[in-house]
């Protein structure tokens, strides 16, 4: 005979565990992020410094070549960004949930037919 209460406890346990599991994940995205920023602030500022030096007398420091690699790269910064803090934003809140019912249960229908 089965426990009913042993069973739910066990249940809670490993939903808090999966709960767990998905918390450290975003945490680990998150850092991850903000590590990216801190680089891409250092070394840009470091580019903007070393091209500024780098002009000769009377010209601006205002060109495209001055500022590339902080538009490419600040562009790869706004996708990170926005993966790691509007991961629902293009499929939805649960998208990936409901594709999972939807694909077992494509799959119990091919099995029965």
């Amino acid at each position: 005979m089965k426990n009913i209460k042993t069973d739910s406890v066990m249940e809670a346990n490993s939903i808090e565990e999966v709960q767990y599991q998905e918390a450290l994940i975003r945490v680990k995205k998150i850092k991850g992020f903000y590590t990216h920023l801190i680089v891409y602030l250092v070394v840009n500022i470091m580019i903007l410094i070393i091209n500024y030096q780098d002009l000769d007398a009377g010209e601006s420091f205002f060109q495209w070549r001055s500022f590339t690699t902080a538009f490419f790269w600040g562009i790869g910064l706004l996708s990170h960004a926005l993966s790691t803090f509007m991961p629902n934003w293009i499929f939805g809140k649960n998208w990936e949930n409901r594709k999972i019912k939807e694909f077992m249960e494509n799959e119990k229908s091919e099995k029965w037919e």
